[in-house]
């Protein structure tokens, strides 16, 4: 090892089984340094690092050759004992979702004071004393409050902040960020970054960051390394890998992310890239005008008139009951073909706003015209026939599909619920029409959702949406727990369907540049209210409301 190397990783290759996932890989990690590992899921960017910690299941994978020396002591063959004694105080590990990660059954200040117990001479008073200079430190509001409270009684982006506070708490050598924004908004991603950034000046320990965006890898990092399917295909300087990419793979990940720029008709996927199949089609302002002038002369299929959502919070026996409206005062009008964007931050009313356009729950005050009449009024009767034309696709496609029922049948169960064709040898037909046209064959009818990878379960997710054929679709968060390259496979996916069955879609998420892709016009929400609505392509040009411009300013834009 060189002096200023603190990690140097040589030759290393894990089997899962008899499957080799990580194929002789080598490379070192400096002294203060910023070290970016970018890929998509399979690729063995947090197979790698847990290895780094020791924290490789045990039964099933394995080390089959090569050596991970960090301050010249080859962690593949220390005792338990000495490994316990690094992990967590000299090699912290800040996971993807803060969570599973943190207990539920402890406040956030405990479990920080823990570590410190663990791992230092620290008294209680004193470990509590440095906790609370801890959250201090990641900029916690409140850092009394948030020490007392438990993991469910606070935000997103706070428990991440508590996440890191734990990872710093002993000062380690290194720290192994493992895609600790993902499941961020824009803004509060930038926060993290900004401090991650700020701690790393401070402390002078070297982290590595892991993540399948390199716009993001942009943002923090002073190298970086590209992991496919558990080779590394090309690492380097930051500014050479985004400016001068050499492998094929790297240049389909930076160009599979929507473009700010420019807009393109099917966005190139990985598979693309491989194939040569490139596509340059742009969509062009006049093209865009014209398809506009055509749409929005029609008459609407949804009109939210007035609408508002208040929730009403019971804290006590003796204590005032407390109202607070998710929803306020919310109008607009969307056309039938239209792609409504909706973005704002968590708890900004947007996924409300959606629930009550679905009829999930109930607007308490306001109308919501579909087709001209008011279905906030309508008896539970005619909801069901409602729910045939306005659908959802979920966020999490996993968690809404159940895990016992074969694929197949899961997209043949709303056409029996609907009474959709004469027998379950035609719904089969369409089941297996509709598998092929989410670009999924017939094979797969009989599988499980288990046997499927993330992108594969969403277009399953969104086969079983279009099996009824509605009318509205509303896509809640629906790529966003995707990889890029899967990403844009599903934004082209939902793009096609949009022109072959004439879907109209109101488009959910916190991607700015996904939303900004996907929209026609765009609903920019913010505590529960509109802040803009427009074209989207004049939005993102000119924002009149600083809220956002700083939406727009928070979104990684790569070098």
């Amino acid at each position: 090892m060189q002096d200023n190397t603190i990690l140097d990783i040589k030759g290393l290759s894990i089997t899962f089984g008899k499957n080799e996932v990580i194929h002789n890989i080598s490379y070192y990690l400096n002294k203060n340094e910023i070290l970016g590992i970018v890929g998509e899921s399979g690729s063995g960017k947090s197979v790698s690092s847990l290895a780094i910690l020791g924290l490789l299941p045990k039964k099933i994978s394995k080390i089959t050759s090569g050596s991970i020396h960090y301050n010249n002591q080859d962690l593949t063959t220390i005792p338990l004992k000495t490994f316990q004694k690094i992990r967590g105080k000299k090699i912290a590990m800040i996971f993807q979702e803060p969570m599973s990660s943190l207990n539920p059954s402890m406040t956030c200040g405990k479990q920080v004071q823990e570590i410190l117990l663990q791992h230092t001479k620290l008294s209680k008073l004193e470990a509590k004393e440095e906790t609370l200079l801890l959250f201090e430190k990641v900029k916690l509001p409140d850092p009394k409050r948030v020490f007392n409270a438990y993991p469910h009684e606070i935000s997103g982006g706070q428990k991440q902040r508590a996440m890191i506070a734990m990872a710093i708490a002993c000062k380690p050598d290194i720290l192994i960020a493992d895609e600790p924004t993902t499941a961020l908004d824009v803004t509060v991603q930038k926060e993290i970054i900004k401090l991650l950034k700020a701690l790393q000046v401070d402390t002078k320990m070297s982290v590595i960051f892991i993540t399948h965006d390199l716009a993001l890898i942009s943002e923090i990092a002073d190298r970086v390394l590209v992991m496919y399917k558990g080779d590394i295909v090309e690492q380097g300087p930051v500014s050479t890998i985004f400016n001068t990419p050499k492998h094929i793979y790297t240049k389909a990940l930076i160009n599979s992310r929507p473009s700010l720029d420019t807009r393109l008709k099917t966005l190139p996927t990985i598979d693309d890239y491989l194939n040569s199949k490139i596509s340059n089609e742009v969509i062009t302002a006049e093209q865009r005008k014209l398809q506009h002038e055509k749409l929005y002369s029609n008459t609407p299929l949804l009109e939210v008139i007035n609408v508002e959502k208040e929730y009403i919070s019971k804290s006590g026996w003796f204590t005032k009951p407390q109202s607070f409206k998710a929803v306020n005062n919310v109008s607009f009008s969307l056309y039938e073909g239209e792609t409504l964007g909706l973005v704002g931050e968590s708890g900004c009313g947007k996924s409300t706003l959606g629930n009550a356009i679905l009829q999930l729950d109930k607007a308490t005050a306001g109308q919501i015209l579909y087709k001209g009449t008011d279905i906030t009024k309508l008896p539970n009767s005619e909801i069901k026939t409602l729910r045939k034309d306005i659908q959802i696709i979920f966020q999490d496609p996993y968690s809404s599909l159940n895990p016992r029922i074969p694929v197949g049948e899961a997209i043949i169960e709303p056409m029996k619920v609907h009474n959709l064709y004469h027998s379950d040898k035609e719904r089969k037909e369409k089941a297996i029409d509709i598998l092929n046209r989410v670009g999924l064959s017939e094979d797969y009818f009989d599988r499980y959702p288990h046997e499927f990878s993330g992108g594969q379960r969403q277009r399953i997710g969104i086969a079983r949406t279009i099996a009824l054929q509605p009318k509205l679709i509303v896509c809640d968060e629906s790529v966003s727990a995707l990889d890029i390259s899967v990403q844009a496979q599903v934004l082209n996916l939902l793009n096609e369907l949009k022109e072959t069955f004439g879907f109209t879609y109101i488009f959910i998420s916190h991607d700015l540049a996904v939303v900004k892709y996907m929209s026609d016009q765009l609903l920019v929400m913010n505590k529960g209210q509109i802040e803009e609505l427009d074209d989207a392509d004049v939005i993102y040009s000119t924002p009149k409301k600083e809220y956002t411009k700083k939406l727009i300013e928070a979104i990684p834009k790569g070098l």
